[in-house]
């Protein structure tokens, strides 16, 4: 099944990901995208929040 990624296939991946990138740099790269995904939350809901005072 082409395209659907399971349990075994998502832990391989990140094997490889810590071997290439090592434990620290893996660290810094997981709280990197979390404050990126964080600070895309609060941009959308500001955004929101913009449009609605427009209004």
């Amino acid at each position: 099944m082409l395209g659907k990624l399971g349990l075994p296939e998502i832990l391989l991946l990140l094997a490889i990901a810590l071997l290439i990138f090592g434990p620290s740099k893996l660290a810094d790269l997981g709280k990197g995208l979390g404050e990126g995904i964080k600070n895309f939350k609060s941009a959308v809901k500001d955004g929101e929040e913009g449009t609605d005072k427009k209004s």
